[in-house]
């Protein structure tokens, strides 16, 4: 079959096809579905880090399919249609861009984020904290956590000012450490970690992906190390912790 000429309509009518004649369509519902929308997003910030066009381009027709999927089951369940998702999206974009759309003036994106911020406050917002989802891993919280505050101006000025908390909060860690209590060493270890990720958005680094990239750093390098005591006839359980980071080391020094 030729879908060369396929646009979002002739999506439309494939999921609904689906949905009416494949057994497993037809069996989903908004609950099985989720767990593989989180996987689906998680396989594109794979395919972000990564660099991977071919593969965001995939991702996205992936969630782009999830998207029509829910809003088929909501039809079906008369809450929705995805004419409705769609009518949604763009009011809302509207409303939330009257520098666009209206006569409100800004000078540069922190402005945008602070009108924004009110917008939502005005829309029945209780907290500029409430947009942010309980689910989100602890990591990615931190980071719109404190993207959030500073709307309000709750914001140190400059880096130097956050890195001082950072050496703070490892001084507290390191106290706690001192004390043996856990449940303080694990306080306090949070909040240095909460440091560091404002830190990192001085810098205009993503922390989750910092992490990320360095995760797979380690991945590359610990299997590589593997490989290179395997073709020595050697197993890495039997090998003194000098000889690991002797061939670690070696590795270090070649382009991950």
């Amino acid at each position: 079959m030729d879908t060369s000429n396929y646009g979002f309509n002739d999506l439309v009518k494939i999921m609904d096809e689906l949905r009416e004649k494949c057994p497993w369509d037809k069996k989903q519902t908004i609950h099985t579905l989720r767990q593989m929308t989180l996987e689906e997003t998680y396989e594109l910030t794979e395919a972000i880090t990564a660099n991977d066009w071919n593969s965001i381009k995939e991702e996205l027709g992936d969630l782009l399919l999830h998207i029509l999927f829910y809003s088929r089951i909501g039809s079906e369940e008369q809450k929705f249609t995805i004419e409705d998702v769609i009518k949604g999206i763009s009011k809302k974009l509207i409303d939330r861009h009257p520098h666009i759309y209206g006569d409100v003036k800004v000078e540069n994106d922190d402005d945008v984020k602070r009108n924004w911020e009110k917008l939502k406050l005005k829309e029945g917002k209780t907290s500029v904290l409430s947009g942010v989802p309980k689910s989100l891993p602890a990591l990615i919280k931190a980071m719109r956590l404190q993207e959030k505050a500073k709307q309000v101006g709750f914001e140190w000025e400059n880096k130097d000012q956050v890195w001082e908390k950072v050496k703070e909060e490892t001084d507290e860690l390191h106290e706690a450490i001192q004390s043996g209590d856990q449940a303080k060493m694990e306080e306090e270890f949070g909040d240095l970690m909460f440091s560091m990720v404002n830190f990192a958005r001085f810098l205009e680094i993503d922390a989750e992906n910092a992490l990320e990239v360095t995760n797979k750093k380690f991945i590359y390098r610990f299997t590589s190390m593997e490989e290179r005591a395997k073709s020595a006839g050697k197993d890495l359980q039997h090998m003194t912790l000098d000889e690991m980071d002797s061939i670690w080391n070696e590795i270090k020094q070649q382009k991950d």
